[in-house]
């Protein structure tokens, strides 16, 4: 029986949006990581492999880029986290700058305000997150 309070969670990944220059420096550090993270790097790839690409003058106003700083919710645990994405070099937990590198950051690129998407954790356990809020990028 199903609980109306509850959202359904759909297996189905949402459609994502990637500039070309995002697309390409991210096609290149997939590729680049596939002997050290082969299960963040496989991930990634899939990723890319199912965006739209755009050319960089033209970005969807909230979508989610390299460099933009967004809030979201974890649906299974109700946390809500605001986080800017970053390349694995600007990365540091401590000041919630969260490498694309990840299996949560990979999850967010080419996401737009108000979408979910399933993400693998590094346990293996599958969450799911919604995109609260997505701020320019810097």
């Amino acid at each position: 029986m199903t609980n109306v309070f509850t959202k359904p969670i759909s297996n189905r990944k949402p459609k994502i949006v990637l500039t070309e220059d995002d697309y390409a420096r991210l096609s290149r550090l997939a590729d680049a990581a596939t002997e050290r993270m082969p299960e963040v790097a496989d991930y990634l790839a899939t990723e890319l492999d199912r965006a739209k690409i755009v050319p960089s003058s033209r970005i969807p106003s909230k979508l989610v880029t390299m460099g933009t700083t967004l809030t979201f919710r974890d649906e299974q645990t109700g946390r809500t986290e605001r986080v800017t994405l970053v390349f694995p070099e600007e990365a540091n937990i401590a000041e919630k700058r969260i490498s694309v590198m990840t299996p949560i950051g990979a999850a967010l690129i080419g996401l737009s305000e108000g979408q979910s998407i399933s993400w693998p954790t590094r346990t293996g356990e599958i969450h799911r997150l919604e995109v609260l809020s997505v701020e320019e990028a810097r």
